[in-house]
């Protein structure tokens, strides 16, 4: 525990460009070239359905983010001969600016891309790392238990963030414009400002006693040291700067650079243990996605550090056998019930930084390992939680964001980027314009005992120097003979299972507008209980489900912010959808 890894240790990672691990591909048995095969064998499927490749090729762009001006600021770029992967920038730097809330460049995140031309696909890896100071207990009081407050509210629970080297990233290996170009919205917008929305006003509201506690944080966002009204204008002259110099400079500056040291000296100043070494440590990691099958689709999504894919591969091949299409949609959500348990009970015991703890995805993922799940589903009557292994306990926030996009060469993103909770650790540097992540917090910092969102942990996910905390963000591409869905969405322990929700809707037929408004459900092994939407079920269901023995509890409160884009590749069209639950989100196609 403690150790800093080698970089012979660091198995999983690679840190070029994914359009020049073809030299890499001897070292890691060939994992490289898996995108250019998986791409090959789809053209022979799409060629032997009537599909022309010569042709393939949507001719529109779609964009779905949580907040119209990030939606703007994607097509901006595009109109400017930016690809997917720049208007990807220029929507997460907006999103930094409008969405503090949810993610920004205090933050993380991952970015999955798929490139049209040679059918390359890859995660980009942004994902906050832990300061070198940190340890193993740092969180615990004299009696050893978990001080709550250090973990989510102030610098001490800051790891480092990752979204800025992730654009820079992005740029210099995927995109076709400079840095400064695909931030340029983002500048502007932050100086000339946003309106207060309906979610930043209440987030802002919910964080208040939290935000006075931190000058700059109350400077930046209250007016009077309280909530600003609904329309008042915010800007962000510091936040700007930052942009803006990053644009022009490159990310040195901010991980080495005197926006660094300015970072460190205000964090330190407060409390945390950030050093300018841990700045200069940081990088970018390139993941090979988690891969699946579903009856006749793939699916390609998040791998670790990230839960959300290997849970979403190991669900899908529970379910895989079940012919959940001609079931009555109790029975058919008793089933989906139980996977979501069993997948959930095995991110509690295995997930974690695959460069830190030997996560065994293959077995996780494997179909053989489903079957004997699934042979343990009793199939008129609920599993008990308390009767897998593990340990009991366990919520996870709403406080991320997704975004989706595809251009008009068949470029894809789909991001999914967090500061955790609601802004952040509510922690602001002095002159810089940006919340600091919590996301020290989404490491297990005692074992078995849940974290602010209720997630447990063990070894996996344990603190250590330079470690990324285990994620439930699920960005996924599904696709098909005739058509290719992205999408994904906020909402912490609760990602996966709407990303879940999402896919099984997208294969029954429907557009995204369906996916993102669909009434939701969620069991996540601990607590042994149901939650959902109210909508979700009817009485007649419910009254079944309960019958089964599942503890279904129905509130009025929504969760998530999905946002996908669908395009039908033998029609041609293109739609998008954007989450109704908020107010801010904004789906187009140009």
């Amino acid at each position: 525990m403690g150790e800093i890894p080698s970089p012979d240790r660091r198995r999983d990672r690679v840190n070029g460009p994914f359009a020049a691990r073809m030299g890499l591909a001897a070292r890691r048995g060939g994992v490289a070239l898996a995108g250019v095969a998986r791409a090959a064998a789809l053209g022979v499927l799409l060629l032997a359905s009537g599909i022309a490749l010569a042709a393939d090729r949507p001719g529109k762009a779609a964009i779905a983010s949580a907040h119209y001006l990030a939606t703007e600021a994607g097509h901006e770029v595009l109109a400017a001969g930016g690809n997917a992967f720049d208007a990807a920038i220029a929507v997460s730097a907006t999103l930094a600016v409008v969405e503090q809330t949810s993610s920004g460049i205090g933050g993380g995140g991952f970015w999955l891309l798929h490139r049209a031309e040679d059918g390359f696909e890859v995660m980009v890896d942004g994902r906050e790392q832990a300061p070198a100071a940190a340890t193993r207990d740092m969180y615990l009081d004299a009696d050893g238990k978990v001080n709550r407050d250090l973990a989510v509210n102030g610098p001490l629970a800051a790891a480092i963030p990752g979204e800025v080297a992730a654009l820079a990233h992005i740029a210099e290996h995927y995109g076709r414009l400079p840095l400064a170009a695909s931030l340029a919205p983002a500048v502007r917008i932050a100086r000339e400002g946003f309106p207060v929305y309906t979610k930043f006003h209440e987030m802002l509201g919910w964080s208040l006693p939290h935000i006075k506690r931190w000058p700059a944080a109350s400077e930046a966002f209250l007016v009077g040291g309280e909530v600003p009204p609904m329309g008042h204008v915010i800007t962000l002259p510091d936040l700007a700067v930052v942009l803006e110099r990053v644009g022009a400079e490159g990310p040195g500056v901010f991980y080495e650079g005197d926006i660094a040291r300015q970072l460190v000296e205000g964090v330190r100043a407060a409390g945390g243990i950030w050093t300018m070494e841990d700045m200069a440590a940081y990088e970018v990691v390139e993941r090979e996605p988690i891969r699946t099958e579903y009856n006749g689709y793939e699916l390609v999504t998040a791998s670790p550090p990230s839960s959300g894919g290997v849970a979403i591969a190991q669900m899908l091949n529970i379910l895989e056998p079940f012919p959940l299409a001609e079931m009555d949609r109790a029975q058919r959500a008793h089933l989906v019930v139980e996977a979501m348990r069993r997948a959930y009970r095995d991110r509690t015991l295995y997930l974690g930084d695959p460069d830190f703890y030997p996560v065994p995805v293959e077995r996780l993922t494997s179909p053989y390992y489903a079957a004997g799940l699934r042979a343990g589903i009793h199939p008129e009557k609920a599993t008990s939680s308390d009767m897998l292994p593990g340990n009991d306990g366990f919520r996870e926030g709403d406080d991320t964001t997704h975004f989706s996009i595809l251009d008009a060469e068949g470029n894809m993103v789909t991001a999914t980027l967090t500061v955790n909770l609601a802004f952040g650790n509510r922690f602001m540097v002095p002159g810089t314009g940006f919340v600091l992540n919590n996301e020290m917090d989404d490491f297990s910092a005692k074992e078995g005992v849940p974290n602010a969102f209720g997630l447990i942990g063990f070894d996996a996910n344990a603190i250590e120097p330079r470690k990324r905390p285990l994620s439930s963000m699920s960005p996924t591409i599904i696709r098909g003979e005739d058509k290719v869905g992205i999408l994904g969405t906020p909402g912490g322990s609760r990602i996966i299972t709407m990303v879940l929700l999402g896919i099984l809707d997208f294969m029954e037929g429907n557009d995204p507008e369906h996916w993102v408004s669909l009434p939701r459900f969620h069991h996540q092994y601990v607590p042994d209980h149901v939650s959902a939407e109210r909508g979700a079920f009817t009485e007649d269901e419910l009254a079944a489900l309960r019958a089964m023995g599942h503890d279904v509890q129905v509130s009025d409160r929504q969760w998530g912010n999905m946002h996908g884009v669908l395009w039908n590749r033998e029609s041609g069209a293109v739609s998008a959808g954007s989450d109704p639950r908020s107010d801010a989100g904004l789906a187009t196609v140009r």
